[in-house]
């Protein structure tokens, strides 16, 4: 197949595009150039997907088998793709996010459980919507938390900051929140189980690791990722509503149970997570934390000390 990847140079994308090229189909590329493509020979259409006219104009020679919209935040991002190729791709596939699902005393969350109106992610659901109205052939994925090498959000590379080197760690609650991460490698698989695949087309589908961890079990999971004893850590529990942080975050997740059950994806896709949270957490810290030189950097911990009293 011919397939467009939105973005395509950075984390979800770089793992999808080898992925996609591994199995023989002819990437293209759309982005604003500030990235190398992760694949020798692929193209790359350099353009800014927010400037709609511009989009269509680089975009209306061009004809592809299926479109993967990677970084659509937006309705407004991902209409004019629709508008040039609705009713022309055999595949659109659409990444969402679990953070759509309004907050339940019931979980995991389900396909089909109830958006968040409020939420901050309301232009996902909103996008799943108008994709299925203008009846594109689309599929969504719904994922909770990625992590893995080249993650450009601070997750685990928070809780390293803090283990590597030696320092306690401030845990909203009573850290038995209980959150979900899935390795982006896994997440990319599942994007290409779906491609092509019937069975997928007008779905919806969480894609997360097989198990739920605890905040406290997470912090662990980390400690021993990076070689350290995860029974001397230092987990300071506090209550965020006793704190005025602006809008400066002082823990990366949001502070709720917040999870899903995957086993949709793995009885209509063939597809199953391959990393462990240990497992996928020891190729973040020695593919890309340690090789980055996050261990050495300079990191502010201003909220933690406020969150301490030092």
């Amino acid at each position: 197949m011919r397939v467009l990847i939105m973005g395509g140079t950075r984390f979800i994308g770089v793992y999808l595009t080898k992925l996609l090229v591994d199995r023989g189909h002819q990437v293209v590329l759309f982005n604003r150039g500030n990235h190398p493509a992760p694949v020798a020979g692929v193209q790359t259409i350099v353009g800014d997907r927010k400037d709609a006219e511009g989009l269509k104009a680089k975009l209306a020679g061009e004809s592809f088998d299926a479109i993967f919209d990677n970084n659509g935040r937006e309705l407004s991002d991902t209409q004019p793709l629709v508008e040039l190729f609705g009713d022309k791709v055999q595949h659109f596939v659409y990444v969402s996010s679990a953070g759509v699902y309004l907050k339940s005393d019931q979980m995991p969350h389900i396909e089909g459980d109830a958006v968040d109106p409020q939420s901050r992610h309301k232009g996902k659901f909103e996008t799943e919507a108008y994709l299925q109205a203008q009846n594109v052939p689309f599929t969504s994925v719904r994922p909770v938390y990625i992590y893995g090498p080249q993650n450009y959000n601070p997750l685990e590379s928070w809780f390293f900051d803090r283990v590597v080197r030696d320092r306690p760690i401030p845990i909203p609650g009573n850290g038995l929140h209980l959150t979900q991460l899935g390795h982006v490698q896994d997440l990319a698989a599942a994007m290409a189980a779906v491609l092509g695949n019937e069975t997928a087309i007008g779905q919806i589908y969480n894609i997360s690791g097989e198990k739920a961890v605890t905040f406290d079990g997470l912090a662990r999971a980390c400690a021993i990722a990076a070689g350290k004893d995860p029974a001397r850590l230092n987990l300071v529990h506090y209550d965020p509503k006793a704190f005025d942080f602006g809008k400066a975050k002082a823990f990366p997740m949001r502070v709720q149970h917040f999870f899903t059950t995957i086993d949709k994806a793995q009885a209509e896709l063939g597809w199953a997570p391959t990393y462990d949270l240990v497992t996928g957490l020891k190729d973040s810290f020695h593919n890309d934390y340690l090789p980055s030189g996050r261990d050495q950097a300079e990191v502010d911990f201003g909220l933690d000390d406020k969150i301490l009293g030092v």
